[in-house]
């Protein structure tokens, strides 16, 4: 529903129709929509780290890691994870509110936290220094990720649907050039 009418569009009646309930029966298990996208992004950020930490036992080092990743199928994720548009919606909506802040915050620290691991475990297992600290990398990446996410709603034409991919090869390629 939210995929295909952006989370203004979704009403609760539309969105309880969909899954199959009653708005009454919307109301049992969320107290407003806003309930409803935090969990939503709960959701996606569990998902997300399942995949990724899936993908890092069978791909031990950070290059087989990343092509791994970029040929994951995106049709099996989550809503959030198949639509940039979407995604970057609920960021916003989530951050417009201050009150709501904390729970996006929480999936911020959930996803750099994984990233930190990943490049932990990757860096270990390589023998090379990350150079800078994992946590660290893990704000860039996902301030990358989301950054290229909108450069591609924004501008398609010239921003690849790997740009996030690319920049990620290249910044490991950059590393290991630098720890050589």
């Amino acid at each position: 529903m939210f995929e295909e009418h952006g989370i203004g569009g979704a009403s609760i009646e539309a969105i309880a129709a969909a899954a199959g309930f009653s708005r009454g029966a919307f109301y049992s298990n969320f107290t407003s929509k806003d309930e409803l996208i935090i969990a939503m992004l709960e959701d996606h950020v569990e998902q997300s780290a399942r995949r990724h930490l899936d993908l890092l036992t069978r791909h031990r080092n950070l290059a087989d890691f990343i092509d791994a990743m970029k040929t994951m199928d995106r049709s099996q994720q989550d809503p959030l994870g198949r639509s940039q548009l979407l995604h970057m919606e609920m960021i916003l909506f989530v951050a417009r509110a201050e009150k709501r802040r904390p729970e996006l915050a929480k999936r911020l620290r959930a996803g750099r936290k994984l990233i930190a691991d990943i490049i932990e475990t990757t860096s270990k297992n390589s023998g090379k220094d990350p150079g800078l600290a994992p946590a660290w990398w893990g704000a860039i990446v996902l301030a990358m990720e989301d950054g290229f996410r909108l450069h591609r709603l924004i501008d398609p034409e010239t921003t690849p649907a790997d740009s996030f991919f690319r920049a990620i090869s290249d910044l490991e390629r950059a590393i290991n050039a630098a720890s050589a």
